[in-house]
């Protein structure tokens, strides 16, 4: 609505950088990445905003789907389909034209070294973010860029020690999305360790400075179907759906998915389609949930 409004307010406003960054924002955070892209690029030339933006689509490029755990998916060595990608990001980072380079920026680099799953590039990484720690050792984007780093090398006790400092740190709006991740990434942690009640607190911490996190919500989700817990699962999933603007199959599934359970089959075959709709290539949807909730419907 301010974006629509901002828009009109002059003729020329169409085409400010700023409103193009703004945009660029909104629809990032709306898990619309391809839109992001296309508006932070109209900005990145601007002198006051083309910096903001250049990191913005980096990090975007590096990290399409918004995941809160950089982990190793199997695919080292073959960067999945993003070997294009990582290349766009390190040639973005080329752009940046500040004197001295900011710490986001190093770290942003280390992201891009890591991207390619590879043990010798995670270590080098990490060795990387260990010398820039010395001029910072409580920057919370540091923290979180060793944590997901030692995630990826499977050192997942390192990557707690960095997480819990994270944790007991007081909030600082400058780094919302830093402490966010944090928070998530040891929620993460704690769920596969079994620990509920922890992950819980921390997803519960998230959503006490953003009530519109859908990883949290989803993390929330996790918990609740771990714990049999299936109709409050469903409610979970269900802020976590909205929140990702019906956007990730991944969040429709398991929404789906316990709804089934809470033999609520109507609304599960409601997702399906809008899942199936969306992504016509994730078919394991309609096995898995569409077709049980029709012959229990059936029944």
């Amino acid at each position: 609505r301010f974006l629509r409004r901002a828009e009109k307010s002059d003729p020329r406003a169409m085409h400010n950088p700023g409103v193009y960054f703004c945009k660029g924002l909104h629809a990032r955070y709306s898990n619309n990445p391809h839109e992001a892209l296309k508006n932070f690029n109209m900005a990145r030339k601007d002198n006051e905003w083309g910096t903001q933006a250049l990191y913005n689509m980096v990090e975007i490029y590096l990290n399409p789907d918004n995941e809160t755990v950089w982990h190793d998916d199997g695919t080292e060595g073959k960067l999945a389909d993003n070997g294009e990608a990582v290349k766009a990001a390190e040639k973005l980072l080329k752009e940046v034209r500040l004197t001295p380079l900011p710490l986001k920026h190093h770290i942003l680099e280390c992201y891009a070294m890591m991207a390619s799953k590879q043990k010798g590039d995670v270590e080098a990484a990490l060795g990387r973010l260990v010398e820039l720690a010395n001029e910072d050792r409580d920057s919370v984007p540091m923290l979180l860029a060793m944590a997901n780093a030692f995630t990826m090398l499977k050192q997942t006790p390192k990557a707690r020690n960095q997480l819990k400092r994270v944790a007991k740190m007081g909030y600082v709006a400058e780094e919302a999305d830093e402490f966010e991740r944090s928070w998530l990434l040891l929620s993460d942690i704690h769920i596969q360790g079994g620990k509920y009640d922890l992950a819980q607190e921390m997803c519960k911490k998230c959503l006490k400075y953003n009530k519109s996190c859908a990883k949290a919500w989803e993390g929330m989700g996790q918990i609740m179907e771990r714990e049999q817990s299936y109709r409050d699962a469903a409610d979970h999933y269900e802020m976590a759906w909205k929140f990702e603007a019906e956007a990730s199959p991944s969040v429709g599934y398991r929404l789906a998915f316990n709804y089934l359970k809470a033999k609520r089959y109507v609304e599960a075959i409601d997702v399906c389609h809008k899942v199936l709709a969306a992504f016509p290539k994730y078919p394991k949807i309609k096995k898995d949930i569409q077709e049980k909730a029709r012959t229990a419907l059936r029944h």
